[in-house]
Order: structure tokens, then sequence, then C-alpha cells
């Protein structure tokens, strides 16, 4: 950063980031420091004078910053050179109409409540809402440190089996929706896109935005021929706004299929085409007729499925990561 032509560098950018990551780390360590530190020396005086009010004060800090510590150890395991970067979020409901779709609207407040506890910010960027009820598909963009590292962890297809709200007779269904992530395109990727391989369509859009809504053809559908890759939005007013969006959630999943060329058969995410149905699912969330959420990966569960929904999945990312880490230290 001392170097005169820094500034003028196009590395310039991700290496304040990568500086701002670092920083970040010392600090928490030293803050740790200085919690362990006073814990034992607020030990010693409850131990000294026999109070077991202050002792039980001790065990609560603890607790928590145990709490903290485990949280840095799930950053360690976020190494992969895309981890720190912001990430592209596309649901799709599977097949199903009605319940596919409700299940996709439900997904999509678990993923941003997620993101809500974890303080990062949300950007809705294209959402297509279902006939009845719920969603066709949603694609979000999740900014903060790790977002992508941490939801890589959940992209694949999620199984709900519940009695359906729909159903006046009351029968149990089934219902899929999947999830793809990509890591957002930033000025350090460069990912060139011929505009022959393109076909770009604009129709009005369908979502809110007041008197807007239907009167222009804002909205914008990009299709990657080669790959056959569609993205969309119609967030915003403006139609050159929205092919932006769309190039830009183009790219990303341009890129993250690329990553995935480059990995074991294993990794597969967006290369390995798979139908959003039974036998691919890496999730289920069953709620009738018991309570359970677990995952077919790692085989982490719980019973708390309403915590879950409200998007406490910390648990499940944190066993699929050490479930990684352990993977590739055997095939090493």
């Amino acid at each position: 950063m001392l170097s005169p032509d820094f500034w003028d560098s196009e590395e310039a950018k991700s290496i304040l980031q990568e500086r701002s990551i670092l920083l970040d780390k010392k600090e928490k360590l030293g803050v740790f420091e200085e919690k362990l530190g006073d814990l034992r020396l607020l030990l010693e005086m409850a131990e000294e004078e026999e109070d077991l009010f202050t002792l039980k004060e001790v065990v609560a800090l603890g607790d928590g910053l145990q709490e903290e510590v485990k949280s840095a150890e799930i950053e360690r395991l976020l190494n992969s050179p895309h981890d720190k970067n912001n990430a592209v979020v596309t649901i799709h409901a599977g097949a199903g109409g009605t319940e596919a779709q409700d299940w996709a609207d439900m997904l999509l407040r678990m993923y941003l409540r997620w993101a809500e506890i974890k303080g990062f910010e949300t950007k809705l960027l294209d959402m297509m809402l279902g006939e009845e009820a719920g969603i066709k598909g949603a694609t979000f963009l999740v900014n903060g440190p790790y977002a992508y590292g941490y939801l890589k962890a959940e992209a694949g297809v999620h199984r709900l089996v519940r009695i359906s709200p729909f159903d006046a007779s009351q029968r149990r269904h089934t219902s899929f929706a999947s999830l793809f992530v990509a890591p957002e395109v930033d000025d350090t990727i460069n990912i060139e896109i011929n505009e022959k391989d393109i076909r770009i369509d604009t129709y009005r859009a369908s979502g809110a935005g007041g008197q807007h809504v239907n009167k222009t053809s804002s909205a914008v559908r990009i299709t990657h021929v080669p790959t056959g890759i569609v993205v969309q939005c119609q967030n915003e007013r403006s139609q050159h706004k929205n092919k932006a969006i769309a190039m830009k959630i183009l790219k990303a999943r341009l890129y993250e299929k690329e990553l995935q060329k480059r990995e074991e058969e294993k990794q597969k995410l967006h290369s390995e085409k798979r139908d959003i149905a039974w036998g691919s699912q890496i999730r289920s969330y069953v709620l009738h007729p018991y309570q359970l959420v677990k995952d077919h990966r790692t085989e982490y569960e719980t019973g708390n499925v309403k915590s879950v929904l409200d998007g406490n999945i910390d648990g499940f990312i944190e066993a699929y990561l050490k479930k990684m880490v352990s993977d590739n230290l055997n095939n090493t």
C-alpha cells in the first residue's frame, strides 16, 4: 500500500479487502485473549472469596466466549479463493405447482432471516410470483464477509414433507426446491461473454412497482445459449439497470460453473444437472408425522424445525464445512 502506484493498480481493491479481513482476524484474537484474561482473574477472585454468584457469572461469560471462538473457527474453514466474496443466490421451485412454490417462498424467507441474523445485507434482484401462492423463483444478493463461503454449503435440492395447507383432504405432500449459489464476480475476475452467445428478451414486470408495472417492458431475461443458463431481473424501473444486474448474475453463474468443472465429482453444484425431485435432495425438512430436519450429506439433524425455518442453519453449514475439510484431507 505504500507503493506510489498502488492506488492505480487493478489489485488495489482485492488487497484492501484482504487487509481488512486480516485486521479483523487480528482484532478478534486480541479480544479473545483479553476476555480470557478477564475470566481467569474473575475466576481466581470467585474461588478466593468463595463467591458462588460470581462463579456462575464466570460460567456464563465462558459459555459466551466459547460461542465466539466457535464462530471464528468456522471462518478458518473458509479458505477457498472466493469464500470471502458476496453471494448470488437463486431459488427455483420444483415440480408440484402451488405446493412447491410455497416451499420455495419458505426457503427464501429462511435465507433472508439467516442473513439478517448474521448481520449481512441482502438485495432482491428478481422474483417470479406463483399463480396462487409462493414463488416460482427468486434471485438475491447477500453482501457480507464470507457470504459465499457460508452459503455454498446450502447449494442443492431441499425437500419438504408436511400436511399441505392447500389440500382440503389434509393429505401429506412432498415438495422440492433447489438452491444455486455463486460468488459475486468483482473487478478482479474477468469473465468475457460473447454477444453472439446470449439472447436478450424484454417483458413487462410482474412484481411490485406501483403504476410503472406492466406499462413498459423493463424486465430483462438473458439466455446463455451454449450452457442453457437463464437469468432475469425485473426489480428495477429501468430496463438498462435490469440488464446490468442480469449480466452480473450471468457472469457469476458462468464463473461458478467454470469453478465446478475444475473440482472433483463430489463437489459438483451447478455443472451437475439433477432433477429437483426424489433422490437428489441434500436436506429433508419433515413437519409430519414427526419434526426433523436432516442433512443427507453430513447426517447432521435437529428436531427444532421452526428454529431452522427461522434462519438458524449455522449447525448445518458448520457440519458441511468440517466434512469438506475432512474429505479433502482423506483425498490427499
